[in-house]
């Protein structure tokens, strides 16, 4: 049985960091690539970052250069999200996906974590 499973969410205050961890087991995913996405109430899944099978490309959304950094284990079969100076803006569900369909921007991914919520107050 596939499963992802994210950690690491929490509640923190402005300008604070996270790192969140999503570890992935029943499968290995190593040659696929992997990504994270946010989501908050009443607004569609929004890509975050995402990185090639063997760590040597990542891709951001344009608002988070330079905030977040993506990055992963193959040996462990984890992706983590570094997340510094942290805005009430990046509120929200984070999940990770492994396995794009289609364009790695697009929510449309093979595997889903069950999301870990992170809340950033001002």
């Amino acid at each position: 049985q596939v499963q992802l499973v994210e950690s690491g969410g929490g509640l923190v205050q402005a300008g604070d960091s996270l790192r969140l961890s999503c570890a992935a087991s029943g499968h290995t995913f190593s040659s696929y690539p992997m990504a994270w996405f946010r989501q908050v109430p009443g607004r569609e899944r929004e890509f975050v970052a995402a990185i090639t099978w063997n760590g040597a490309t990542t891709y951001y959304a344009d608002s988070l250069k330079g905030r977040f950094t993506i990055s992963r284990d193959n040996v462990k079969n984890t992706v983590y999200l570094q997340m510094n100076i942290l805005k009430p803006e990046d509120t929200g569900i984070y999940y990770c996906a492994v396995r794009p369909l289609r364009d790695y921007r697009d929510p449309e991914y093979t595997y889903w974590g069950q999301g870990t919520q992170v809340t950033v107050s001002s």
